[in-house]
């Protein structure tokens, strides 16, 4: 059975380094596996920055849309996998054009292929729902569609943290369980 680890947190709070923390103290082999693309000058530099920040032996993926199936094909047991992030997965398939439920059935699948895989795997996303609503629709959309996706992983995880200026709260621990239980989040009955 694998493992679910959720990172959340706000922009700069440290949510990278502590999974590559994290990560390192498992002594595994990892696979980071890489949402964001570079799209413009700025993006490019984070990317690199976070590269350079990463051990050099450590396996890069980046796969922008299609998570499920580069989780289907990790075949070598007992690897860390690192999903850095969520919210830009759910950005990508929101300007793909895919419809909310449709996202939100991939997270969930997403989810249960770690938890019925071998592998430990930590996902990162953005806790999104504290700053101010935002101005157009769909920036509302991808707050409210990233939302949702965070309660399910949440759900799943065996662990969750939030990160609040480089600190790590400790938010669940396996065998924990909160509000629903894991068939409602399977099947999204309270999100």
């Amino acid at each position: 059975m694998g493992k679910l680890i959720f990172i959340t947190g706000g922009v700069r709070s440290g949510k990278s380094g502590y999974a590559a923390e994290l990560a390192k103290r498992m002594g595994k082999e990892v696979i980071f596996l890489a949402t964001g693309s570079a799209e413009d000058e700025e993006m490019r530099e984070r990317i690199r920055l976070h590269k350079k920040a990463r051990p050099s032996h450590w396996k890069t993926i980046e796969e922008k849309k299609d998570l499920i199936f580069v989780l289907s094909n990790i075949s070598s047991p007992q690897k860390v996998i690192i999903i850095d992030c969520l919210g830009f997965l759910v950005s990508n398939l929101l300007l793909d054009d895919q419809e909310e439920e449709s996202i939100i059935g991939q997270v969930r699948k997403i989810a249960n292929l770690i938890l019925e895989g071998s592998h430990i795997a930590i996902v990162i996303s953005n806790e999104v729902g504290w700053g101010v609503v935002p101005t157009s629709k769909l920036g509302r959309k991808f707050r409210d569609i990233l939302g949702r996706a965070n309660q399910i992983m949440a759900k799943y995880a065996q662990e969750v943290y939030l990160m609040v200026s480089g600190i790590p709260v400790k938010l669940k621990s396996e065998g924990e369980s909160y509000g629903n239980s894991k068939e409602d989040a399977r099947g999204d009955q309270a999100c």
